[in-house]
């Protein structure tokens, strides 16, 4: 589905692209424990951030770009729903 980019760890379930990268989504089954499955790249594929965890053992489940384009909701395995800025993670 997404072949130009390589996943981490699992396969990429879903990826948000806006003008400064992408913003990507893998699999959360068996993505290791501490790093988080929801982050984003530069257009040249640098990697940028990581989104926090909302709990050790949560991984992010599902992704949307927020209307004003600036932010994500993502929800967890947790049942956490959050908001992540686009700059920062």
């Amino acid at each position: 589905m997404f072949e130009e980019l390589k996943a981490r760890h699992t396969k990429i379930e879903k990826i948000i692209e806006v003008s400064s990268g992408r913003a990507i989504l893998e699999d959360y089954v068996r993505y290791p424990l501490g790093e988080s499955n929801l982050y984003f790249v530069t257009l040249n594929g640098e990697p940028l951030w990581e989104a926090e965890r909302p709990a050790p053992d949560a991984h992010y489940i599902r992704v949307r770009l927020n209307e004003d384009g600036k932010s994500l909701s993502a929800y967890s395995t947790g049942r956490h729903a959050c908001e992540i800025d686009l700059k920062t993670g």
